[in-house]
């Protein structure tokens, strides 16, 4: 039997934060990771360049980026974006800032953060157990025991950053929700969260590869709206994704099996119905004898517009100054408010984050320890805490280790 002082389950971000930040106050601290290497995911996020996190004021806007985001206030404020970039530039780690705040570094390669990252662990002597599964955790009267597929340790406090469900083939598998679950912890369901979104309707796929920029999407279960996003959008093989579409999407996999979901796209949000309206029938009288669908050149991409005219009912050869009043109201409505219908959202494998986990209620935002069992803390997306692209989440996974590791 292996004892340590601590031992954290998960060796990305968080559980990578966690064990460096408990070594320095003195701890003898294990990372146990199934994986081959440290930080496995990391590698993957930014397309490999690794948006590290989001320079913006850490105000309310910048919590709103998160699902229960109020839970990291206290976190923030032990661990901030400031902080973080101060611990990669201090050990070694050059990095920049793009035009949106978001923070990569100077190289755009991940694996130069997950060298940092494995720098300081092995400086300050934690010791990394990789390729080895644990199978289960036992309390005991002074501490845990942890059963591996190759050993057993022995502790006084357990770190769970295990991650969430997406993508599965780093080791995401949702372990932790398991031994939460033995523990007594309530697991709010795992969905998948800044993914695509598969669409019912056929015609999309006509639409393959375009790229929209500055569009509204609306979700709306029923008559309810359950969010809104304004940004890129691009259209798939199987539906839409962009960055608009990611940061739906957590709200979209929470609410798909609840009833149908109809996204209402908006090609034009900087123009109201009249302002549009006055702008068709300016186009219209400068080009009378232009056919519609060359006429629609000015007001969508030339790939969308003969599925759109076809949806609207108007025909693509039609004269400009053939158009009906009636027909030129259908045109404006759908340029403003497009409806297509959510099928459902791109499974785990193909997501970015986990929506769900463990219940932020049985967890101390101060110390990231369980309200249920003292000494058991959670630490990243295993948490029912997700956020928005832009380097939201991999700051959550930070902190939230740090947090937990100035505390076991």
């Amino acid at each position: 039997m292996e004892e340590y002082d601590v031992v954290i389950i998960g060796a990305g971000p968080s559980g990578c934060f966690a064990g460096i930040f408990s070594s320095e106050r003195g701890k003898k601290v294990a990372i146990i990771d199934k994986n081959s290497q440290i930080c496995k995911k990391l590698l993957l996020t930014g397309k490999g360049k690794c948006n590290l996190t989001n320079m913006n004021e850490m105000n309310d806007e910048y919590l709103s980026k998160y699902k229960n985001g109020k839970f990291l206030i206290n976190v923030f404020h032990q661990f901030s974006n400031k902080d973080l970039f101060e611990f990669f530039e201090n050990n070694g780690l050059k990095l920049k800032i793009d035009t949106g705040k978001r923070v990569f570094p100077e190289s755009e390669k991940a694996e130069d953060v997950v060298k940092t990252i494995r720098k300081v662990i092995n400086r300050n002597k934690v010791k990394i157990f990789l390729k080895e599964k644990v199978i289960d955790i036992e309390k005991l009267k002074d501490g845990f025991k942890i059963i591996t597929d190759k050993r057993i340790f022995k502790c006084a406090k357990v770190v769970i950053s295990t991650g969430g469900k997406s993508f599965p083939e780093t080791g995401s598998e949702g372990d932790g929700f398991v031994f939460a679950k033995k523990f007594g912890y309530k697991i709010i369901e795992p969905v998948p969260a800044l993914c695509g979104i598969e669409i019912k309707e056929n015609f999309i796929k006509n639409w393959q590869g375009i790229t929209l920029r500055n569009v509204k999407v609306i979700a709306y279960l029923g008559d309810k709206k359950i969010g809104e996003e304004f940004g890129e959008f691009l259209f798939t093989h199987y539906g839409v994704s962009g960055p608009a579409i990611l940061n739906l999407s957590g709200d979209i996999s929470e609410n798909y099996k609840n009833g149908e979901i109809k996204l209402i796209i908006n090609f034009k949000p900087a123009l109201n119905e009249k302002i549009l309206d006055k702008r068709l029938q300016r186009e219209i009288k400068e080009n009378q004898n232009k056919i519609l669908k060359n006429l629609f050149k000015n007001l969508l991409p030339s790939g969308l517009i003969n599925q759109f005219l076809k949806i609207s009912g108007v025909e693509e050869e039609k004269r400009a100054n053939q158009i009906t009043k009636q027909e030129r109201k259908i045109l404006i409505k759908n340029l403003l408010s497009f409806p297509i219908t959510v099928k459902k959202p791109r499974p785990f494998y193909d997501s970015m984050v986990t929506r769900g986990g463990v219940c932020i209620d049985e967890i101390n935002p101060k110390t990231m320890e369980s309200k249920i069992v003292n000494g058991l803390y959670f630490a990243g997306e295993v948490i029912d805490v997700d956020g928005k692209t832009g380097g939201y989440n991999l700051q959550m996974c930070f902190s939230t280790g740090y947090v937990a590791g100035m505390n076991t």
